[in-house]
């Protein structure tokens, strides 16, 4: 039983690629009013295989593979067309100034644009019928705390999931629950199919061998922690325990995966510092022209192991005006340029390009005795960007906030559990798709 659809995503790229493909077909069918020849349309598949590449990037990067993009139609067809007029003008771009790859004639290029626009909203919008219509099955939830309410309202309340709870039951209470009559009753009642279980609660661990006799009545169990991570993308605090770190959190040596993240660190730290070297005059300039000579200021953080670092970044507040942010500071926050001096702390080993982001000791000795596990994500390197900073909607800055530091951490710890090549990857393009919506505003 799959309560998320793992294969949708594939399904549709794969989709989107066909769409591609047909369009280029359909655009040499109008322009010369007949079937296009096997070689005229191979020869124009090369070229045009670059760009359906590079559009899927920018699909990508546009959110629009991610397992809610069905659900939410009535924001599909801005989000595509806004996206499909970058793919165009990156089209033109390619074709207009690579001669290699020109479109002869030119007016292909447009017809496809038209076509592909068109097909790809059509797809995307009436695509899940090809998905066939998702009959849900009843559910139970033997749960606790905050997080089995916003499961319960986050799956009852969207069509893309396979469950609706019919049932759920506090096991902080489960002393009050008659087990025979309250639940194992109402499973036959409700004609439940699936269960939902906190695994590792107490209160239910002298009622296992019930849920056990349940396995030949063909009733499916599943882990409310596992269900919880794939649909929020991060960790329930309330469900996790000492033995959840022990099963779930390894420091054992990846070695390929570390030399890849080290490597991509120092390519991308080389990177960082051709374009300070570039900038440096120009930022420090207008840093010293508006509010003095200090161009850098520097910060102490936390980093792996609880180590302290030292991190620097182009000054953006007014020496003279306490807690204020200068119109040029202002300006290298929003693109994020305060943040190039930092290329340094990647290539020193500092700091990773993906990570926990790192925090004042101020606030990390605070968090520490007020937030079970929080030092847990001092375990591996911090980062310029990571996990929680892509998935949150408001994440904490460097203000006391202990609840939006609780569910930061619980993305923090989504990343320890699950970190892999695949992953940085998808946090840096989701990264690059944040800065650009972010220099639009």
């Amino acid at each position: 039983m799959k309560v998320i659809n793992r294969q949708e995503s594939w399904l549709l790229l794969l989709g989107d690629i066909v769409i591609f493909v047909l369009s280029l077909w359909l655009s040499l069918l109008i322009r010369f009013g007949q079937i296009p020849s096997v070689s005229l349309f191979e020869d124009l598949l090369i070229p045009f295989s670059i760009l359906f590449v590079v559009w899927g990037l920018v699909f990508f990067i546009a959110g629009l593979y991610e397992k809610h993009t069905i659900t939410f139609k009535s924001h599909l067809p801005t989000r595509i067309f806004n996206t499909q007029i970058f793919n165009s003008f990156l089209a033109v771009v390619f074709f207009y100034f690579v001669p290699y790859f020109g479109v002869t004639p030119k007016v292909i290029l447009f017809i496809y644009i038209i076509i592909s626009l068109a097909l790809i909203l059509v797809w995307r919008i009436y695509g899940q019928r090809v998905f066939g219509l998702k009959t849900k099955e009843e559910a139970m939830i033997l749960g606790r705390g905050a997080e089995m309410g916003i499961l319960v309202q986050e799956v009852n309340n969207n069509p893309i999931y396979g469950l609706e709870f019919v049932s759920s039951f506090d096991l902080d209470k489960l002393e009050q629950i008659d087990f025979q009559k309250d639940i194992l009753q109402k499973i036959k009642s409700l004609n439940i199919s699936v269960v939902v279980l906190d695994l590792q609660s107490e209160n239910l661990e002298k009622n296992l061998s019930n849920f056990y006799n349940l396995l030949f009545s063909k009733i499916h169990f599943v882990d409310i922690n596992n269900l919880y991570e794939d649909i929020f993308d991060r960790v329930p605090l309330s469900l996790v325990s000492y033995g959840w770190f022990l099963k779930n959190i390894s420091l054992a040596p990846k070695v390929v995966y570390s030399f890849l993240k080290r490597f991509s660190d120092i390519i991308f730290g080389i990177m960082i510092g051709f374009v300070f070297i570039v900038i440096f005059p120009f930022v420090a300039l207008a840093i010293y022209i508006e509010d003095g000579k200090t161009i850098f200021y520097s910060h102490k953080r936390v980093g792996k192991n609880g180590k302290e670092i030292k991190i620097s970044k182009f000054r953006s507040m007014s020496t003279l005006e306490k807690e204020k942010i200068t119109k040029v500071g202002a300006f290298i926050r929003k693109t994020r340029i305060d943040e190039l001096p930092q290329f340094w702390a990647v290539l020193s080993g500092d700091l990773s390009l993906i990570g926990p982001r790192p925090e004042k000791p101020d606030l990390v000795e605070l968090y520490n005795k007020e937030i079970p596990y929080y030092n847990i994500r001092h375990l591996i390197k911090p980062g310029l960007s990571g996990w929680a900073q892509i998935c949150q909607d408001n994440p904490p800055k460097f203000e006391v906030n202990f609840e939006d530091t609780k569910t930061k951490l619980s993305y923090d710890l989504y990343y320890l559990k699950n970190k892999s090549a695949i992953l940085d990857l998808i946090i840096i393009l989701k990264t690059i798709k944040a800065l650009i919506l972010r220099v639009g505003k």
